[in-house]
């Protein structure tokens, strides 16, 4: 099979992140018999540097032409970087939510899995990490607050912004059936998470949910409010499988997920449109204050090329090759620097490797 990949190295430890995916992808290819085909795009800052835009239309066009999209990360430091002097539709991020955009990626799914071998790393009490947990969390990516309407307007001398947050039930629908879609391949759960008891978009929300899972009978549905969530994840996270959300809501509650995780170095990404076609990355950002060192937790870029086997191509023994990869590796005692545990005893069993050196660990053990 021929998978046509465009690829976006993007900025700070990106580069690096992606060059260890696509080895492991080549690793499968070979094993499989498949045939990798890799084109690369500039987007964020590097696009800036390039070409004074954080995306342009070539790049756009580019992705579309590929069977899915295979990302590092993007963006710099906020407050050194000479990007963020720029207004914001001229910024690095604004190069993400476009191409969410133009590719229609609509729906974000972020798994939170606590690896047993990394039990140690999770910050919440051993009687709650002891027992596991295993969620997806789908953000609804396109619509919403951040794809609203904004404005700085000064009403008598006084400066007053407006950002509008907006949802129509077609919008709701779709990211509604993905999240069932999902659960029923998982353990038939859904947990929708709203502020319905404030917001006339949380209360639609709720109203589209409830129908949508008229067709899924075999998946049980509970509402819960964004704030009891938030605590929910951190109290007794093994009760979630599909968490359903909203664009805000699910930024927040994603990266509150990866952390009770341990690291958010280990979390993989996907972004769907309304076809088999997704935008693959890490929930981690770019750390510019490591890139080049060769420190760089590689797994989550890998378990995304995962997913992105699994979501796009259909390929799940290939998916499940790269995953069980990564899991003996852990098991087997190498780690990153992000995840090398804080005990002196702890750390005496483990070893620490770079970059490069975890992606051929994982290329061997597949």
């Amino acid at each position: 099979m021929e998978l046509n990949i465009t690829c976006i190295p993007g900025d700070g430890i990106g580069p690096e992140i992606v060059a260890e995916a696509k080895k492991v992808l080549d690793a499968v290819a070979v094993k499989y018999g498949h045939n990798m085909k890799y084109t690369d795009i500039l987007m964020g800052g590097a696009s800036i540097d390039a070409y004074g835009v954080p995306l342009t239309d070539e790049a756009i066009e580019t992705a579309k032409s590929a069977d899915a999209v295979l990302m590092g990360s993007i963006g710099g430091d906020t407050t050194t970087s000479p990007w963020y002097k720029l207004p914001p539709n001229l910024r690095p991020e604004a190069g993400l939510l476009g191409i969410r955009k133009a590719l229609n990626l609509f729906a974000n799914l972020r798994p939170a899995l606590l690896y047993e071998e990394l039990a140690g790393a999770c910050p919440l009490k051993e009687e709650i990490s002891a027992s596991g947990f295993d969620m997806m969390i789908m953000r609804e990516l396109t619509g919403g607050l951040y794809f609203g309407e904004r404005k700085t307007v000064e009403e008598n001398g006084v400066l007053k912004a407006i950002d509008t947050l907006t949802y129509d039930e077609n919008e709701i629908r779709r990211i509604a059936i993905k999240g069932f879609d999902i659960a029923m391949k998982r353990r038939k759960k859904v947990t929708s998470v709203d502020k319905a008891n404030v917001l006339d978009s949380s209360r639609l929300w709720r109203k589209i949910v409830e129908e949508v899972a008229k067709d899924y009978p075999e998946v049980t549905l509970e509402h819960m409010l964004v704030d009891n969530c938030a605590m929910q994840l951190v109290k007794d996270p093994k009760q979630f499988d599909v968490i359903l959300t909203e664009n805000m809501f699910g930024d927040i509650l994603s990266d509150e997920a990866s952390m009770v995780t341990g690291s958010i170095g280990m979390l993989a990404s996907a972004s769907l449109n309304d076809t088999k076609f997704g935008l693959y990355e890490p929930s981690h950002g770019s750390a510019p204050d490591i890139a080049g060192k060769g420190i760089a937790n590689p797994i989550a870029t890998i378990l995304s090329a995962a997913m992105m086997l699994r979501y796009s191509f259909d390929l799940d023994r290939e998916a499940d090759a790269i995953e069980a990869a990564v899991k003996k590796v852990l098991k087997d005692g190498w780690r990153t620097v992000d995840i090398m545990p804080q005990e002196e005893d702890e750390r005496a069993k483990v070893k620490q490797v770079g970059t490069v050196q975890m992606g051929d660990l994982i290329c061997g053990q597949i």
